[in-house]
C-alpha cells in the first residue's frame, strides 16, 4: 500500500526550501523618523475657482418709441449720472409739445372769458336782472373752463416728459458693457410695449466687482462673511487682488455628485483692471498663525490606534496607557477620559443611518490625511464626514482653539510618541490650526522636543496581515525522500 507524499527533487529541494524559508521570515519592523518640534507659520486657505462679475448690471431701455437718431457712447466708455446715452427721433414728441402749448393758451383765454361772464352774471343776479338759472349756467361755464385749463396743463406736462424721454441718460455712473442698437434702429417703448421694449445698452459700475465661486461643502463650515481673500487672474499673474467674503448663498448646487455652495467675494477694483468674465483663482484665508510650535500631522495618533503604534515601537500597551493616564492628569483642562470613538480627538456619536463600522472606517481614512484624501471621498462619505464634524465638540479644550466659520473649530486631542531620555514615550497633546501637513501645538510639546513619525495605521495593519500569511505558508508539510 503506497503513501502519497509531497516529493521535492534532490537537485531542486535546497533552492525551493530556501525560497520558502525566505518567505517565512517576518518582515522587518517599519522604521520611524525622528522630527524636532520647531516654530513655523501655519496658513490655512480654501481654494476655489470663479469668475469676475459686476455687482449689479443695468439694462438700459427707452421710454420713447421711434427711430434712434444718435448713440452718444461706445462700449467701454465711462459715463457719469445724467450723461446722454441715446437719442430717439424727437419730431413727433416736439410737435406734441407745441400743440399742447397752444391748447394751454386757448384754455387760459377761455377761463379768462368765463370769469368775466361770471362776474357780470353775479351783478345782474343781485339786481334781479337775470334769473337764478341763468346765473347757475354762468357758474357752470366758468367751472368747465377751469377744468379745460387743468387738462391742458397736464397734457403739456405729459408732452414735455415724452419729449425728454427721447434722450436716454445714465441713471448712475458706470461703464458701458455692451451696445445692442445703432443709428437708424426703430425701437418700441419699454413702458408701453408688450414685450418690455428693446435693450439699448448694458452698463455696470466697475469700481467694485465680485467673484462668484463654488466651495465644497466640506470647507463651507470654515468660511464666514468678512474673511480676507486673495484673488489671482491670468491677466495679472503676479499681482494678487485683495477682497473679502461678502456672503454665502443658502441654496446649494450639485456638480458631479459633489455638493457646492456659491460664495460671493467683493473686491475693490482700483484702476478698473478687473473686467467682467475674467477667470479667477480664489484663496480664502481661514486662519493664520505665525511662529508657533508645529508638529507634523503624520506624527499624530488617536487613542484608538495607539496600540498598533506601540507594537511598532516594541512597547507594551499597558505601559503606553499608563504614560497617557499620567500625562493627561497633568494637562490643564482635562476632565473625563476620552471615549473610544473619537474624531479629531473629540468624542462623537454614530450619526443616524450609519453604522459603527462605517464611522470607524471613515475616521481611519481621514485622520492625518492630506487634501488629496478629502478630494477622493465619495458623496456618501462627505455627508458622513459633515455629520461627524457637526456632532464633534464635547471637551478637548475647544474654547481655546482658533475659530473659522460659525460652529467650526480647528484641531483636537491627539497622542504623539516623543523621545524622553532616549526612550519612546506616549504624550497627549492638543493641536490648533492645521494646514493638513503641520498642526499648531497648544499643549503637550515645546520647541526642541522630538516626535516619532510612524507608518500609518493602514500600513501597519497591512504588514501584520502579510506576516500572518507568511506564518500560514510556513505551516505547509514538506517531506523528503
Amino acid at each position: 500500500m503506497s503513501k502519497l507524499s509531497w516529493r521535492v527533487p534532490r537537485r531542486l529541494g535546497v533552492g525551493v526550501v530556501l525560497m520558502i524559508l525566505a518567505c517565512d521570515q517576518p518582515e522587518a519592523a517599519p522604521t520611524y523618523q525622528v522630527v524636532a518640534i520647531t516654530e513655523r507659520d501655519i496658513v490655512v486657505t480654501a481654494s476655489a475657482a470663479g469668475s469676475v462679475e459686476p455687482i449689479q448690471t443695468v439694462e438700459v431701455k427707452s421710454k420713447a418709441s421711434g427711430e434712434i437718431t444718435e448713440v452718444a457712447v461706445e462700449v467701454g466708455d465711462n459715463v457719469e449720472r445724467g450723461d446722454l446715452l441715446v437719442r430717439v427721433d424727437q419730431r413727433i414728441p416736439r410737435n406734441a409739445v407745441v400743440q399742447a402749448e397752444a391748447d394751454l393758451e386757448v384754455a387760459r383765454a377761455e377761463l379768462s372769458n368765463a370769469e368775466s361772464q361770471l362776474n357780470r352774471s353775479q351783478q345782474l343776479f343781485e339786481t334781479q336782472a337775470i334769473t337764478e338759472q341763468e346765473f347757475e349756467t354762468a357758474r357752470l361755464a366758468h367751472a368747465s373752463a377751469r377744468a379745460r385749463l387743468v387738462r391742458a396743463e397736464r397734457t403739456l406736462e405729459d408732452a414735455r416728459i415724452a419729449f425728454e424721454d427721447t434722450e436716454v441718460r445714465a441713471a448712475s455712473s458706470g461703464t458701458i458693457l455692451s451696445r445692442q442698437v445703432e443709428v437708424g434702429t426703430v425701437i418700441q417703448s419699454a413702458s408701453s410695449g408688450v414685450g418690455g421694449g428693446a435693450i439699448l445698452l448694458t452698463m455696470a459700475n466697475l469700481e467694485t466687482v465680485q467673484v462668484r465661486t463654488l466651495v465644497d461643502e466640506t470647507d463651507i463650515g470654515k468660511i464666514s462673511a468678512g474673511l480676507p481673500t486673495a484673488i489671482r487672474v491670468d491677466a495679472y499673474p503676479n499681482q494678487p487682488f485683495q477682497g473679502e467674503v461678502l456672503k454665502i448663498e443658502p441654496q446649494s448646487l450639485v456638480e458631479q455628485n459633489v455638493t457646492m455652495f456659491p460664495v460671493l467675494i467683493r473686491i475693490p477694483n482700483v484702476g478698473a483692471r478687473l473686467r467682467p468674465g475674467m477667470n479667477a483663482e480664489v484663496e480664502i484665508s481661514i486662519g493664520r498663525r505665525e511662529g508657533v510650535p508645529a508638529v507634523p500631522n503624520s506624527a499624530l495618533r488617536t487613542r484608538s490606534d495607539v496600540g498598533s503604534a506601540a507594537q511598532v515601537l516594541g512597547l507594551p500597551v499597558e505601559t503606553v496607557q499608563a504614560q497617557l493616564a499620567s500625562a493627561s492628569n497633568e494637562m490643564p483642562g482635562n476632565g473625563a477620559a476620552t471615549p473610544e470613538l473619537t474624531f479629531r480627538g473629540e468624542p462623537v456619536t454614530v450619526p443616524q443611518g450609519a453604522t459603527l463600522e462605517d464611522v470607524r472606517a471613515l475616521i481611519a481614512k481621514v485622520e492625518g490625511g492630506g487634501r488629496e484624501v478629502f478630494q477622493s471621498l465619495s458623496a456618501e462619505e462627505r455627508t458622513l464626514l459633515r455629520q461627524l464634524r457637526e456632532n464633534a465638540g464635547v471637551g478637548g479644550g475647544a474654547a481655546s482653539r482658533p475659530q473659522g466659520g460659525p460652529g467650526f473649530s480647528f484641531g483636537g486631542d491627539y497622542v504623539v510618541f516623543a523621545m524622553r531620555n532616549g526612550t519612546p514615550t506616549a504624550i497627549p497633546i492638543r493641536t490648533g490650526l492645521t494646514d493638513l501637513d503641520y498642526s499648531e501645538v497648544l499643549d503637550g510639546l515645546v520647541p526642541g522636543d522630538t516626535v516619532l513619525v510612524l507608518p500609518s495605521a493602514g500600513l501597519i495593519q497591512e504588514q501584520q496581515e502579510r506576516a500572518e500569511r507568511a506564518q500560514q505558508r510556513n505551516q505547509l508539510p514538506i517531506s523528503r525522500q
